[in-house]
Formats: C-alpha cells, sequence, structure tokens
C-alpha cells in the first residue's frame, strides 16, 4: 500500500498507508492528521482539503481540473503547487508523495 508523507503546519511528519483508489484527503482522515477538515466530504465544493504538493511530486499527479481550479482561488494562501487533496486519487506511483498541510483552512 502506498505511504504518504502528511507534513503540518508546525513541521510535524506523520505517514499514513493510503489504499489505491482513495484520495489523498482521505488518507488524512483516516489517519487523523489534523488540518485537513474536508468538511464537504470531498465533494470539492469548499476547499478546506487544500494543501501544498511537494514540489518533486507535481508532474506525477492529475493535473488541476476546472472545477478544482476554480476552488483554489479561495483557499487561504493559496501557491503554485496548492491541490485539493480531495482530488488527488491514490496509486502505486504515488508510494512516497509529500503533501504540507497549511497552518489554516479558512
Amino acid at each position: 500500500m502506498p505511504i504518504i508523507h502528511y507534513i503540518d503546519s508546525n513541521g510535524g511528519e506523520y505517514e499514513v498507508e493510503v489504499p489505491e483508489g482513495c484520495s489523498v484527503m482521505q488518507g488524512a482522515i483516516d489517519g487523523m492528521i489534523d488540518g485537513i477538515l474536508a468538511e464537504c466530504g470531498g465533494q470539492c465544493r469548499c476547499g478546506t482539503c487544500h494543501c501544498y504538493v511537494d514540489e518533486h511530486w507535481l508532474d506525477k499527479i492529475v493535473k488541476v481540473d476546472e472545477v478544482e481550479a476554480m476552488m483554489l482561488e479561495a483557499v487561504v494562501e493559496p501557491r503554485h503547487n496548492s491541490r485539493l487533496s480531495c482530488k488527488i486519487k491514490v496509486t502505486k506511483e504515488h508510494d512516497g508523495l509529500i503533501v504540507r498541510i497549511p497552518e489554516r483552512q479558512y
């Protein structure tokens, strides 16, 4: 099972085994990682699963679609590597993926 590395805004690092096909957001929830709120339950409607994907992984995840791009316009402190973790479905190629959690979601 792929291991996803979550780094919180205080530098705390957490490794979670996430089944293929699950989202990075669901991995954070199942792993009880603070900071990923996911208020809409992964429907790409709230932006509270915002994360920053490590630079080395940007080419290895699916590109931002139109709906996600609109939601990312409303997140706190967006960056060029901002993503909604609900939109990143884990595959075996994502083993070792690093995501950083913003200081706040709203």
